[in-house]
């Protein structure tokens, strides 16, 4: 045998040796892969969280109670009075309940610079004041607040989360000692609902409107007009704030909403029992109170976040206090706020739910708030009828039989409105 091939034999028998020993020994030189969550269950197990009425104080209460699943996840508990009712007699939030379809796609808090503005604009965060980043962090003050869940503090979720029926599966799912601290159950309790809050079901994409982008279905002319006039900006305008694109595909392109932040001036809801207290306010925005933050100044005070209309239809009560009840009234009232004020402060007060010195900073600037008290304006009755068209439009497929229910009655409270001549106005 050649020298040549002698060597080529050794190496070809050294070769064979390392492998037969990497093969032997790779299980001892590879990490053990830390076991990836298991979102399905972790899914199903805030779920459970989510529709557990154990977890107030007095029981009864859960998040389900005003987020409603048949309600597009929004609601009020069974309150009359446009803010939900809280676990205890006499109590009720402060603030209207919002959807919680599509949290999914809610950023953290943050500011955009526009070349020489004067103020950064405010987008993002949780809750009508975006004073939460996370939903694991959210969901905490809703749990503990006196008037909504009114449960102790985080000692008593770890007792009642060891005491419930799934405290094994959290267990499994988070490790043997999750739910044996304070902490540590409130951490297992953020997580388990933010993964059924983000998960795929919480953001749906099945109106008529989201077919429509896919090309599996067609407008009717008034929805088509109303979604026209919605984008025009000399018009409705609706578009510079509730973002849509009705060219692309995507339905993630149109979730219609900036997460901006907005002063709408809405009318004081009177029938919140709190509000019969003058001196009660509602500063939006102005009430992260941060350190070093722009949220401070007096020109962003009673801005609150600009919520998406997607399911806006179904929503029992709308604007950030709850004022109205119908979605043909919070329309109108953008419509005709600056041109017919008494119509909206029966007071005679414009902004009467604004402090006296935060009024200034309120936008008259800007369509359809640019008229002023007399003057026509930008939007019509046909035209914000139109508009209400293609707000329906938006309602997903498990809500459209309410949402149908919901236009009828409005509709028929609408014609008896116009037959007296008294146009529709605020609850008060």
């Amino acid at each position: 045998m050649s020298a040549t091939k002698r060597w080529l034999a050794l190496a070809f028998g050294l070769a064979v040796a390392v492998a037969i020993v990497v093969r032997w020994r790779s299980p001892a030189w590879v990490p053990r892969r830390r076991r990836a969550p298991d979102l399905s269950a972790r899914v199903e197990l805030g779920r459970r969280i989510f529709s557990d009425a154990s977890l107030s104080e007095p029981p009864g209460t859960s998040c389900a109670s005003c987020h409603d699943a048949d309600r597009a996840f929004a609601g009020n508990h069974g309150s009359t009075v446009g803010v939900p009712r809280g676990s205890r007699p006499g109590h009720f939030a402060r603030r209207s309940t919002p959807s919680l379809l599509y949290l999914r796609y809610v950023r953290k808090f943050h500011y955009h610079w526009e070349e020489d503005a004067p103020l950064p604009d405010a987008f993002g965060g949780f809750f009508w004041d975006g004073r939460s980043d996370s939903l694991a962090a959210l969901v905490e003050q809703p749990l503990t607040n006196p008037d909504e869940m009114n449960l102790d503090d985080r000692a008593e979720l770890s007792r009642r989360l060891q005491a419930s029926a799934y405290a094994g599966d959290l267990r499994q799912e988070f490790g043997e000692a999750s739910l044996s601290t304070p902490g540590g159950a409130m951490a297992v309790f953020g997580q388990a609902l933010e993964a059924f809050l983000t998960s795929d079901q919480m953001a749906p994409f099945s109106s008529r409107y989201d077919d429509y982008l896919r090309g599996r279905a067609t407008l009717t002319p008034l929805e088509l007009r109303g979604m026209a006039l919605f984008r025009d900006p000399d018009k409705g305008n609706c578009g510079s704030c509730h973002r849509f694109n009705p060219t692309s595909p995507s339905p993630v392109r149109s979730l219609f909403t900036d997460y901006g932040y907005e002063a709408p001036a809405v009318p004081r809801n009177t029938r919140i029992p709190a509000n019969r207290d003058p001196a009660r306010v509602d500063l939006g925005l102005c009430e992260r109170n941060e350190a070093r933050s722009h949220t401070n100044d007096p020109r962003l005070c009673a801005s609150f976040r600009t919520p998406s209309l997607r399911n806006v239809a179904v929503r029992s009560d709308l604007m950030h206090n709850g004022v109205f009840s119908q979605l043909r009234d919070a329309v109108a009232f953008y419509a005709t706020r600056s041109t017919d004020p008494k119509r909206w402060y029966p007071s005679g007060v414009k902004f009467d739910d604004v402090p006296p010195r935060y009024r200034g900073h309120v936008n008259e600037r800007l369509v359809p708030y640019d008229r002023h008290e007399g003057e026509r304006p930008r939007l019509d009755d046909e035209e914000i009828d139109a508009i209400v068209a293609f707000l329906r439009t938006l309602t997903d497929a498990p809500y459209a039989t309410l949402a149908a229910a919901e236009m009828a009655v409005d509709r028929k409270t609408e014609a008896a409105l116009r037959r007296s001549n008294t146009p529709p106005a605020p609850e008060r």
